[in-house]
């Protein structure tokens, strides 16, 4: 049963994919805005191939560490319909903190880090995946299991949101009108893979904008009148976009700083499980730096045009 729904997912994900890509394809080519490149789909589908052998080999291990942690659930939903909309709402949730801590933690932006290494934005970007990230994504599903979710419905219902997780990555779309107020969409997504300063880290949520609204970091498309175009990437492109550049490059930055002699423990603490850009000296900055350094910016401008 549960590798028949796997199955059903695939059977129908997979014409929807090659659907709305060709389509994304043709549009751009119209159109001429070079959304598509040879070399950057390339990179998503190898960057893709590679999460999904670690995740197929390491699949075996997690589900039995759920499977365990499910067998000692305390408590049970045993309506079908409260079941799945608890699930997906338990998931979710969980899924944000996942994904908000794999960009405020350096150790784990680094595994991060990957998905956002694109300059373009479109739904092959969506399969550029954070590479490593399913040797640790299930502790975060563990608290699932403990309630009396099923793991291969944990697992099941994961593949479906990210469905959607892959639709969101597109130009095409604008607004949505209402649902911009519930769901993670299109215009939120390229907000989150922007790398202009007062986007950064926002719009953590896969599925549900809901989180973002509730813990502070939402942050809406805004047009081109009140801010400027977004751009998509690193704050500070790779040196070496090579194959094994995009995967490892920032666990050699991290190497890098431990290796310096000028520095202790609590700084070499911080380099790997401070928020990424931290540094003792202030040669780097934050997210939030950025942030604060581009609001004063923008207000000694305000104070003074020709400053």
């Amino acid at each position: 049963m549960e590798n028949l729904r796997e199955q059903i997912l695939i059977l129908i994900s997979t014409p929807l994919y090659i659907i709305i890509i060709g389509l994304e394809v043709l549009l751009s080519n119209y159109r001429r805005r070079g959304q598509y490149t040879w070399r950057d789909t390339l990179t998503n589908v190898y960057l893709m191939l590679l999460n999904s052998v670690i995740d197929l080999l390491f699949r075996g291990v997690y589900l039995v560490i759920l499977g365990v942690c499910y067998r000692h659930h305390w408590l049970s939903i045993t309506n079908v319909f409260s079941y799945w909309f608890v699930l997906l709402l338990a998931e979710d949730f969980l899924y944000y903190w996942l994904h908000r801590w794999d960009h405020e933690i350096r150790f784990f932006w680094a595994v991060h880090v990957t998905h956002h290494s694109s300059e373009h934005f479109n739904f092959t970007v969506g399969f550029r995946s954070s590479v490593f990230q399913p040797l640790y994504r299930f502790v975060y599903f563990i608290p699932l299991a403990l309630v009396g979710f099923r793991p291969l419905d944990i697992v099941f219902l994961y593949s479906a949101t990210q469905i959607w997780g892959i639709f969101v990555h597109t130009e095409l779309i604008n607004k949505m009108g209402w649902l911009e107020y519930i769901l993670v969409t299109p215009s939120h997504h390229r907000v989150h893979h922007s790398s202009n300063a007062k986007y950064l880290d926002r719009n953590m949520g896969m599925f549900l904008i809901i989180w973002d609204q509730l813990f502070g970091t939402f942050q809406p498309e805004l047009t081109p009148q009140e801010y400027e175009p977004v751009r998509y990437g690193l704050t500070k492109p790779l040196e070496n976009p090579g194959a094994a550049g995009i995967v490892f490059h920032e666990w050699q930055a991290i190497g890098k700083d431990l290796s310096r002699s000028d520095i202790g423990w609590k700084e070499k603490w911080q380099y790997v499980f401070g928020p990424p850009g931290w540094s003792h000296d202030g040669s780097r900055l934050t997210s939030d730096q950025l942030r604060q350094a581009e609001d004063l910016d923008a207000l000694d401008f305000a104070r003074d045009p020709q400053f």
